[in-house]
């Protein structure tokens, strides 16, 4: 049986709405009738070029979610746009290689970033979001972390492994202690996805590797993301609250 899934309604606010698997969501919701609030970093023309594609009311944000308060002004400037917000999907982060080997204060430097970006910026959204969700009687999180937060990641990518290992702690948190005010939040775990910010990886250690890390014979697309986030910012998997989903091609299975 077929199942047509209709957002028409919803403002959904994506972070990293503009490439790779966030671009995959951008396209996918809209498609569903959804108006997004889509944002991005540095890349001004890409973005602009994909709300112009998307079939419905949506705008372009920037924010660097390095900086606490450009966290906190974005999520103040799409809500003040659309009226509202109804979903949030966290999606928005960086894997920055850090070898260990490397002077201590650059090491440093890049562990704080891929914290403040991946971790901390995630934590303000969600903090916003529950305080506005309250105000309108609802809404849904949807937070994307990945296969390293559960089996760990290689050393260069330590950062980013232990960065993504708080986000199924803080959504758990979340869908328990805010679903009485009709809040739900979900987690996503992707592993290896085909997209500009895993080239530095692919280049770094091969398409081949990561092939064979799977038990599929292609790697992930983000299309393959997006019919799953497209069911639950549609509040028909609302009891799976507080859920990990793994879409990692069986590469990571628990």
């Amino acid at each position: 049986m077929f199942m047509e899934i209709s957002l028409k309604g919803k403002v959904v606010l994506v972070t990293g709405g503009s490439r790779g698997i966030g671009e995959g969501f951008s396209l996918a919701l809209a498609a569903s009738g959804a108006e997004i609030g889509l944002h991005y970093n540095k890349s001004s023309k890409k973005a602009e070029e994909l709300v112009s594609r998307l079939k419905t009311r949506s705008k372009a944000f920037s924010a660097n979610l390095e900086n606490a308060a450009d966290v906190i002004k974005l999520f103040e400037q799409v809500k003040a746009y659309f009226g509202r917000i109804d979903v949030l999907i966290n999606n928005a982060g960086v894997a920055l290689s850090s070898d260990l080997g490397q002077d201590d204060h650059t090491w440093v430097e890049e562990w704080d970033k891929t914290f403040a970006v991946n971790t901390r910026a995630t934590g303000i959204l969600c903090k916003k979001a529950i305080d506005h969700f309250r105000e309108i009687g609802g809404g849904r999180i949807i937070n994307i972390s990945s296969r390293a937060a559960f089996r760990g990641d290689t050393l260069d990518y330590l950062a980013y492994g232990a960065s993504k290992g708080a986000i199924p702690s803080l959504t758990r948190s979340i869908a328990r202690y805010c679903g009485k005010d009709n809040i739900k939040a979900f987690n996503i775990a992707p592993g290896f996805v085909r997209t500009d910010m895993a080239k530095d990886f692919m280049d770094q250690y091969g398409e081949g590797f990561a092939l064979n890390d799977i038990a599929l014979p292609t790697l992930t697309e983000p299309k393959d993301l997006a019919p799953m986030i497209v069911l639950l910012a549609s509040g028909l998997a609302d009891h799976a609250t507080g859920t990990t989903i793994d879409i990692n091609a069986a590469s990571y299975v628990h």
